[in-house]
């Protein structure tokens, strides 16, 4: 028992600079302060900026999880032909670069078609203006993900 309630404290110890940092202001126009808060902990981020009730959070978070769980697959997708590129160091056929086009313009509508489903959700389950907050931080964060990608990929041989 004793050990268990060491545990459970250690790890609330643990929580509480996480929940504080999710809790401060974040310059949304601090790139580099936002990528950093959104691999520390997204899901604390977007409960920080938007400021849920309990109503809202009970409608809004399914739907963040099933978006999120969506956005995973279509990255999945991207990173594998990202990948294929940074591992060949000797030029590609003209058909291999037409299946590696193919296969990013498809990961980036299977995205497009979530992110449709998201939005559609969202604005029947929150107030238009929390609704519209979240499109915009997940839009920032998308953003920045595309960036990272596209400086981690080198233009083919």
């Amino acid at each position: 028992m004793t050990q268990t309630l060491a545990a459970l404290l250690t790890a609330c110890a643990l929580a509480l600079p996480l929940a504080a940092q999710a809790q401060a202001k974040i310059d949304f126009t601090d790139i580099p302060a936002l990528r950093a808060a959104a691999k520390t902990d997204k899901k604390a981020l977007v409960a920080a900026t938007l400021q849920l009730t309990e109503a809202e959070a009970k409608a809004f978070w399914p739907i963040y999880d099933n978006y999120q769980r969506s956005r995973d697959a279509a990255d999945r997708q991207r990173v594998r032909a990202i990948e294929s590129v940074i591992a060949t160091d000797k030029p590609i056929s003209d058909a291999y670069a037409r299946d590696l086009a193919k296969d990013l313009t498809e990961a980036d509508e299977a995205e497009i078609r979530a992110r449709r489903t998201m939005q559609n959700k969202l604005m029947r389950a929150l107030p238009p203006k929390k609704a519209f907050q979240y499109l915009q931080l997940e839009n920032k964060l998308r953003a920045i993900q595309a960036y990272d990608l596209a400086a981690a990929m080198p233009l083919l041989k």
